[in-house]
């Protein structure tokens, strides 16, 4: 069911642009919306869990989480928070850009191996639905042949239900399982105070994106204390 909902987003991201073809308001505001989800996700439930451990330099591991997503998105320039480009895929298939995003997704599919956590599957989801849009839409309008564009897209879906597994599997990785929650928390941290930072254009006041964000916020507040 986890690795469903996983894969999930990139086929109705697909769908989407095949059909609805949406445009970059919407997807500016659907993406200030899953930051906002995210973040509090983040806040409201993950970093309480996680401390609640009292596992010693907890707080350690989340700093190496941002440190880890700086370097990944020194690599895939933003791409996980749909900061991709037209012309990074004008002459030929960013591959560098495109694992850099794959391994985010395989780390963050990591700690729903571990143990069940809905509210962090919804998050994840909703983070991974505007990022599998933007993808398919330069894919698409790129030089690349169909076999390219669906093995992309492909390759994308499965990296977060493959890290599921690869935790899931390897029970020697649960001895782990604060720290690699830490590490992912930092990620989010990182993920989701950029989109927001993002969301403020010029730091002007947007009513739309405001209220996306609202939005976010209350829906990830009802989750965690439903």
């Amino acid at each position: 069911m986890i690795y469903i909902a996983l894969i999930a987003p990139v086929i109705i991201g697909f769908g989407l642009v095949q059909l609805i073809k949406p445009n970059s308001k919407q997807l500016q505001l659907f993406l200030s919306f899953s930051g906002a989800y995210l973040i509090s996700i983040t806040v409201l439930h993950l970093i309480p869990e996680v401390f609640e451990t009292q596992k010693k330099n907890i707080g350690l591991f989340i700093l190496l989480g941002i440190v880890l997503q700086t370097g990944l998105e020194y690599l895939s320039r933003g791409a996980e928070h749909g900061h991709i480009h037209s012309h990074d895929f004008e002459k030929k298939i960013p591959w560098l850009l495109l694992t850099s995003l794959f391994i985010h997704a395989f780390l963050e599919g990591m700690p729903l191996g571990i143990g069940e956590n809905n509210n962090l599957l919804y998050a994840i989801v909703i983070h991974k639905l505007p990022i599998a849009i933007i993808l398919a839409m330069f894919l698409k309008n790129s030089s690349a042949s169909k076999g390219l564009f669906f093995l992309v897209l492909f390759l994308f879906a499965i990296m977060s239900p493959v890290g599921s597994w690869v935790s899931s599997n390897f029970t020697m990785i649960h001895a782990y399982e604060d720290h690699i929650n830490a590490v992912i928390i930092g990620v989010f941290l990182h993920i989701s105070t950029a989109i927001l930072f993002e969301s403020s254009e010029n730091h002007k006041f947007n009513a739309r994106k405001f209220i996306a964000i609202l939005v976010g916020f209350t829906l990830a507040f009802i989750s965690v204390n439903v």
